[in-house]
């Protein structure tokens, strides 16, 4: 049983290569029951590779990946039942409707039939498509099928929540809801492990900021301390740390072309 002090998440000298191409390089961390975690880097630090072994989509690594205790390498099932996963970047089958989609992945969770009906009805009215219950998902907007995506990734009520980019295609009243709902989920004790490129969410969302750079995590800790140490927001701090601080004199270059 899992202590308040007692990490969620244990990663232990976690590395993985693609060739001779290095994606994470002995990647240690603690995660514990209702951080907010905001995890930050360019595109090819290696965000994608985490989360893909963390929620057993890479199946191949060297290292120690433990969730609640659970080593991912000897039972990757069990895992996957207490995390929730919305990628940035899914295909929903969306000849469905939303109730008919909920329930497939719902029974695949192993939900039982009334409870799943009853808590996708509900779901799906919080997040505003109450009145698109039973309609074909061909016709939804890129933002309607977020949300859905949204909802099956928190069906089975996961201890932890991995979201990828989940904004994407949401209008402002539904962003401000996410992040209402990761706070909410915080302090019922979920761990939200969140990956996003924009950093002003991250900064209100987050209660602890990983940088990872070229497989290594580069800076590990509140927006505050980050911000004390390094530069006053966290474009600036990302900016510094990843070797990024000259993004003034690229815009100089780019209208000059113009003149």
């Amino acid at each position: 049983m899992m202590t308040e002090k007692t990490p969620i998440i244990q990663i232990r000298n976690l590395s993985k290569a693609y060739g001779s191409k290095v994606a994470l390089k002995n990647l240690s961390l603690d995660i514990y029951p209702g951080q907010v975690i905001g995890y930050i880097g360019p595109n090819g630090a290696g965000k994608s590779t985490t989360v893909k072994i963390l929620t057993g989509l890479i199946p191949e690594f060297s290292g120690e990946v433990l969730v609640d205790g659970i080593s991912m390498q000897e039972n990757p099932q069990e895992i996957k039942k207490r995390i929730g996963y919305v990628p940035e970047n899914a295909e929903l089958y969306d000849v469905l409707t939303p109730m008919e989609y909920l329930d497939f992945v719902g029974k695949l969770h192993g939900i039982d039939e009334e409870i799943l009906k009853t808590r996708s009805t509900k779901l799906l009215n919080a997040f505003g498509l109450g009145n698109n219950l039973h309609d074909r998902m061909d016709t939804f907007s890129k933002g309607m099928k977020q949300k859905v995506l949204l909802i099956s990734g928190i069906i089975h009520n996961p201890q932890i929540v991995v979201l990828d980019e989940p904004l994407s295609g949401l209008d402002a009243n539904a962003v401000i809801m996410i992040k209402e709902l990761i706070m909410r989920l915080s302090k019922e004790g979920k761990t939200i492990f969140y990956c996003s490129h924009m950093m002003d969410v991250v900064e209100k969302v987050s209660d602890r900021i990983l940088l990872i750079n070229k497989g290594e995590i580069i800076a590990d800790g509140t927006f505050d301390s980050l911000k004390q140490n390094h530069a006053d927001t966290l474009e600036h701090v990302f900016a510094k740390l990843t070797g990024r601080d000259e993004t003034g004199n690229e815009t100089d270059a780019i209208i000059d072309a113009f003149n």
